[in-house]
Formats: C-alpha cells, structure tokens, sequence
C-alpha cells in the first residue's frame, strides 16, 4: 500500500470497514491485518485480472518466488486476506487465501493454471502468458525467465464484494 495515494489509503479503510459491518461483533476476521494491491505489473492488467476475480472465474495467482524475496517480504500464507484493487487503486472485493504451494514453472497443472481463469483457461495459455509475464518482470529484480524458476501458487476465495 506505500504507492498509494492517501485518498485510495482511505478508500480501502472505508471498504474494510464496510466489509466489517456485515459481521458478527464476535467474527475473527475483526482481528485480522490485511493487504491491498492489484494483480498484475500494470493498471489496464490489474483492471482485467480483478474483473477475473470479482465474477468467481479467477481463483488462484502466481508469482516467482524470487520476488518475494527481493522485496523482503514474508510469502503469503492460508488465511491471508486480500483487498483487491482495480488499475486506479479502488478496491473492488476481498480475498482469503485458501491454500499456498510451491512449485517449479514447468510443474503447473492443467488445474492450477485453469485456477488462474485468463484467456482459454488452457495450459497452454497460462505458459505462454506467464513466460511474458515474467519476462517483462523478473529483469527488473536481476533475473530471468527460466522453465525451472520457483513459483509462488496461491488459491483463493472471494469473501466479499
């Protein structure tokens, strides 16, 4: 959330707090810390990804492990809550992670890669799309695309929109 503009900082809080309002005063998600970002390296990707997630065909993401650890952050766990923001910022549902693995890229199934809901839902397509991903990401951070580069896959649910 440091990129973001103060108004969006408000934005989500509100949308957190309307998330909120819906529960129980006994509900643990009360007491659970949660993180805003969109999906994507670039506002329209973010845009189309979110659309993905919010209609239910979007249920699961990757990232290269390597990004993790270039930014110093912890990789995400079960229980993870998400709001997810479109190409401007504005959050438009929440997420829970229901499951996180580690894989190779050339170990992604049909399953998982159908999990991802872009284009045919293909194998194939979620090759190819991801080896442009990373392509056009992992430079940035000093690395390369290879069909053997560790992957972070996570499974989620939307909670609420």
């Amino acid at each position: 959330m440091a990129n973001l503009s103060s108004a969006s900082r408000a934005s989500i809080e509100e949308y957190w707090n309307s998330f909120l309002a819906t529960l129980p005063s006994d509900s643990p998600y009360r007491e659970k810390k949660y993180v805003a970002e969109g999906f994507g390296d670039y506002p329209k990707l973010a845009d189309e990804l979110g659309a993905l997630v919010v209609s239910g065909i979007k249920t699961g993401t990757c990232s290269a492990l390597w990004e993790w650890q270039a930014e110093g952050n912890p990789i995400p766990e079960v229980g993870l809550i998400s709001i997810v923001l479109n190409g401007t910022g504005e959050p438009i549902c929440i997420i829970e992670t229901t499951e996180v693995t580690q894989r190779r890229f050339n170990e992604v199934n049909e399953d998982f890669a159908h999990s991802e809901g872009e284009g045919d839902l293909s194998l194939q397509y979620w090759r190819d799309a991801h080896t442009t991903y990373f392509s056009r990401v992992l430079p940035k951070i000093g690395r390369e695309f290879s069909e053997d580069m560790p992957l972070v896959c996570e499974r989620f649910q939307v909670i609420h929109k």
